[in-house]
């Protein structure tokens, strides 16, 4: 739960005036942990993920329709943002066919078999949470923070990433960054 989630950049946004805001991410966090802190502080409109059960106030503010929330399984969401980073119409999946999840949505044939058509997801800023970076901002990640780090960094138009640990050029193995530099705009140190 909020694994990979750059808390203090969360803890700065919760701190700023910023609010309105659409959230793409896996999980709802908890009341105080990752994006649940913006959810609490009600600067989230909307919300993108793959559950919220441990974050009761995000259960609390779909059910009061103070937030809209769009529940992917989180094959297809990853897919999703996979597809808005590479410039692809979207992603097919059966995911949900035959279910409340394909109303209003377009289905697709293939081979006799019927899809749904999963639109591509964007975002303005990505936000994520790195181990380690160098001086040029190529990122790495320890253990499961990669899962959906890496492939956000595609799809957004801007990239903050937070880093535990910023080295040395000579001291970090470019060949296990899975961020290169050119995707990243801003390195913040943890």
């Amino acid at each position: 739960m909020a694994v990979g989630t750059p808390e203090k950049v969360i803890d700065a946004l919760v701190a700023s005036p910023v609010g309105k805001l659409t959230v793409i991410c896996n999980d709802a966090g908890l009341p105080d942990k990752g994006v649940g802190k913006l959810i609490a502080a009600g600067k989230v409109k909307k919300l993108y993920a793959s559950h919220i059960g441990l974050n009761r106030i995000a259960g609390e503010k779909m059910t009061a329709r103070e937030m809209e929330v769009e529940l992917i399984p989180q094959g297809t969401l990853a897919e999703q943002i996979r597809a808005g980073g590479a410039g692809l119409g979207g992603v097919l999946t059966k995911t949900g066919v035959g279910t409340l999840v394909q109303e209003g949505k377009q289905t697709v044939v293939v081979n006799g078999e019927t899809f749904l058509l999963e639109a591509p997801l964007k975002a303005d800023v990505s936000l994520l949470k790195a181990s380690r970076s160098d001086v040029f901002g190529n990122l790495a990640y320890d253990k499961t923070t990669k899962n959906f780090n890496i492939v956000m960094a595609t799809a957004a138009s801007k990239v903050v990433a937070e880093v535990d640990e910023v080295l040395e050029t000579e001291d970090f193995l470019v060949e296990t960054a899975l961020t290169p530099s050119i995707l990243v705009d801003h390195v913040v140190r943890a």
